[in-house]
Parts: structure tokens; C-alpha cells; sequence
């Protein structure tokens, strides 16, 4: 009888711990979640999955490989976590393991990334660009977001890659340069150039 009761208060239990994790700021359950608390885990599952599904989407351009790719983030974060330490907006962290997971992907498939320095010496000084980061509507303000996503997903990988990271994962070119394994002026050169063809493509739809 008793345990008929304990599992009867059981599941109004659990729902109640959600709700008081989801009234938590991100601070609060970022340190619950290295402590490793499920429901912290959990939360910030629910608070960030589609933005990792949605920068995994982007850079594998295949829903099955996001899939695959996103839940390998998250099962990283579990062992990952007690490393953030702050000094970057948690959001931003995350994006970066997404990022790194993203590139192993691609690497997998065997393609490599040498297409990432195939540009020609100095082409990175046509920008001078910011280490800091943009939000992607800075680019694309005046597009529809299907019309957009689905014209960065036909662009080639070496353009797309880098991209994404820059404007869906926010990440600096330094920081860029660092996942990839390229110099800066590579990573600013192929940004420039996928912001020059992702505008050619966009433009015909302005009219």
C-alpha cells in the first residue's frame, strides 16, 4: 500500500522539480548540472536543443546527420560541463561543442577539409574583419528564413562550413580559425566569399 502511494507521488514529484527548474536562470542550472543533476541536464536539453539541431542542420546540410550529431552534443555536455567556466556566454560554449562535433562529422565523410585553403594569397584583405561576432540577420535581414536556409545549404561546403559558425554559431574568426585548423586570413577570406555568393543567389529573389 505504501508503495502503491510512493509511486503515485512519484511522478507529481518529478513534474514539480521541472517546474522549479525551468524558473531557474541559466547560472543556477548550469551549476546544478556540473554537480550532475539530471533535471539541470534536462533543462538545458530543452532550452537549447533546437539551436544545436539548427547550427548541426546548416553545416551537414541533412536532417539525419543533425540528428545524429546533436545528440552526440549532448551527451558530451554530460562530460563536458564541469569545464565551462564562464568566460564566454554559456550559449556560445555550447555552439563551439556543436561547431567541433559538426567538423569531426564532415571529416568523417572523407572529404577532409583541405578545400577550406584553397584561396589565393591576400584575398582575406578585400575585408577587414571583426573578431567579433554578428548575428546572422546582418546578412540576410531581408530574407525569409526558408528562402535563406535552404540557399545556404546549396552553397559548397568550404563556403558554408565557416559561414554557419560565424553567423548561426557566432563564433569569432579567431575562434573559427582554431576549429578549423586554419590561419585567420583563410577563415576571413572564405567568409567573405560566402557572403558575396550567398548575396548573387539571394538577389534574384529580391525582385
Amino acid at each position: 500500500m505504501n508503495a502503491k502511494r510512493n509511486m503515485a507521488k512519484e511522478p507529481r514529484s518529478r513534474e514539480g522539480e521541472t517546474r522549479q527548474m525551468e524558473g531557474l536562470g541559466l547560472e543556477n542550472v548550469i551549476e546544478r548540472a556540473q554537480g550532475h543533476d539530471a533535471d539541470a541536464l534536462g533543462e538545458i536539453y530543452s532550452r537549447y536543443v533546437r539551436r544545436v539541431f539548427g547550427l548541426c542542420r546548416y553545416m551537414l546540410n541533412s536532417r539525419e546527420s543533425a540528428e545524429d550529431a546533436t545528440s552526440e552534443v549532448f551527451l558530451k555536455l554530460q562530460r563536458s560541463i564541469e569545464s565551462y567556466d564562464g568566460s564566454i556566454p554559456f550559449p556560445r560554449w555550447l555552439l563551439r561543442v556543436a561547431g567541433n562535433q559538426c567538423i569531426d562529422a564532415l571529416r568523417r565523410r572523407q572529404r577532409g577539409l583541405k578545400v577550406f585553403v584553397e584561396v589565393e594569397d591576400g584575398a582575406a584583405a578585400i575585408e577587414v574583419a571583426s573578431s567579433e561576432p554578428s548575428p546572422l540577420g546582418a546578412v540576410i535581414s531581408t530574407q525569409e528564413r526558408a528562402q535563406v536556409r535552404d540557399t545556404i545549404a546549396r552553397l559548397p561546403e568550404n563556403y558554408r562550413v565557416p559561414l554557419v559558425l560565424r553567423y548561426y554559431g557566432e563564433l569569432s574568426y579567431d575562434e573559427i580559425a582554431q576549429e578549423m585548423d586554419l590561419e585567420r586570413n583563410y577563415v576571413a577570406a572564405l567568409i567573405f566569399r560566402a557572403k558575396q555568393e550567398l548575396r548573387r543567389r539571394l538577389a534574384p529573389r529580391r525582385k
